[in-house]
């Protein structure tokens, strides 16, 4: 259930950063204060159970993909190498969860 929050906290994270680029009344600033609030409080949560440190390198990178990948839908410039590094982003981020799980595995079947 934790890593649901966690990506549930990542997918308004590209939604209130993508809203930045437009938000230009009270209204708007209200807005994205309050899913920067949820998106957070979720995450928060999801540390209960979750490594401080996977959690949030998942929910950054489940930020900065879809966040960059809202841009290029809208209209933003992108290059062949940008895509290239975003590439390597995900490697990393799914390597870290994937390899943390047989890691904690790996050290709680020693105990």
């Amino acid at each position: 259930m934790n890593w649901l929050f966690v990506f549930i906290a990542g997918l308004l994270e590209i939604v209130w950063a993508s809203y930045l680029k437009y938000a230009d009344s009270y209204f708007d600033w209200i807005m994205t204060i309050l899913l920067i609030g949820i998106s957070f409080i979720l995450l928060i949560r999801a540390y209960k159970t979750i490594p401080v440190a996977i959690a949030f390198t998942v929910f950054v990178g489940i930020g900065t993909i879809g966040t960059y990948i809202v841009g290029v839908i809208l209209g933003e410039p992108y290059t062949i190498p940008q895509l290239l590094s975003l590439l390597v982003l995900v490697t990393g981020v799914v390597g870290v969860k994937v390899f943390t799980k047989s890691e904690q595995a790996a050290v709680r079947s020693d105990d």
